[in-house]
């Protein structure tokens, strides 16, 4: 069995990853169908010895597909996810705009991949944060039952499009000849320099990125009492996001079964020494399917309480790896 894929918003940094991933990671691909908006179409794309021409993403161009993944935000998934499903096509989605809907699942094949088989058409794709996140919090629920958790992310700038990256290169090209550079992408210069402002403010101090903790973390994990404050900064690092978390649990924690819990789940690998500089960083998690946890110790704040530090590749565990393994779970329960 082979399946004929298309990929919406083929041309982001996002779309690259799914090609790469979906042929490296030996998916049963029998085509591509790389899709974009009209400007693109036309061009092509390739990997390795093959190639593509990119289509233009309309209703028609799902006809015959088996499955599409989309990763050009919100407003085109709202008008075309639909009509690939009515096409006969399952949609995998990278987008916010289905994450919260009830009718669809929201799934980090580590954790809830049984949650595939209740979908109608569509699957969501969690936020970048709250995937990184959960690799490194989700073992330890299962050994000690999170109550709430305080997380302060460590966010890269290609999270926000490769006109980000650009920025940050530019600026620092800047500030090395001593000139003057004006941000476009971001409210402030992002070199040298930290932002705590991702995603729009809302009207309680909060910013919708940093909501998606929340509301994301609930429905994945199935704990619709747990409680989360997010703060999110964003750094200026190319690739791979990184975050903080201090959590209370409802058990008595130990930090040497923390370690085991982390060793055991597949979504993470324990990078834990710090007598020997051994910690995650965002540098030795790019491009990694797997993020890394460390710096756990317990936490005297909170009863029961773990911190905890996790960095992860944004691009794949954020993205496109997980869409990947949401479609080779689904393959998988055929």
């Amino acid at each position: 069995m082979s399946y004929k894929i298309g990929i919406v918003g083929v041309t982001g940094a996002v779309g690259q990853e799914l090609i790469r991933l979906f042929y490296e990671r030996g998916f049963p691909v029998g085509d591509i169908v790389p899709m974009a908006s009209a400007r693109s179409a036309g061009k092509t794309v390739s990997w390795k010895d093959k190639s593509w021409t990119i289509r233009e993403a309309t209703p028609e161009a799902f006809e015959g597909l088996d499955l599409a993944v989309f990763s050009a935000g919100g407003s085109v998934s709202e008008k075309l996810a639909p009509e690939a499903v009515k096409r006969g096509c399952l949609v995998i989605d990278n987008s916010s705009f289905f994450r919260m809907d009830p009718n669809v699942p929201l799934v980090v094949p580590q954790i809830n991949a049984h949650a595939i088989k209740g979908h109608k058409g569509i699957i969501a794709n969690p936020n970048c944060s709250t995937a990184i996140t959960l690799m490194g919090l989700y073992p330890l629920h299962k050994a000690f039952g999170v109550k709430r958790f305080v997380a302060s992310t460590y966010q890269a700038v290609s999270g926000t499009g490769a006109a980000a990256i650009i920025e940050l290169e530019n600026e620092v090209k800047a500030w090395v000849k001593g000139e003057d550079y004006a941000p476009t992408v971001y409210p402030h210069t992002i070199a040298f320099n930290l932002i705590p402002h991702v995603d729009k403010f809302l009207d309680t101090g909060y910013t919708k990125e940093e909501m998606k903790m929340l509301n994301e973390g609930r429905k994945i994990m199935g704990i619709p009492s747990l409680k989360v404050s997010t703060t999110c900064v964003r750094v200026p690092v190319f690739r791979a996001h990184s975050i903080s978390v201090d959590a209370e649990f409802e058990r008595p924690v130990d930090v040497e079964k923390a370690r085991e819990a982390i060793r055991a789940f597949p979504g993470a690998e324990l990078c834990d020494d710090p007598s020997h500089n051994v910690y995650p960083m965002p540098l030795d998690y790019s491009g990694k399917e797997k993020c890394g946890v460390g710096r756990l110790r317990k936490n005297d704040v909170f009863d029961n309480g773990l911190s905890f530090f996790v960095a992860g590749d944004q691009l794949w565990r954020g993205a496109a790896l997980n869409a990947v393994e949401i479609a080779e779970a689904w393959h998988a329960q055929k």
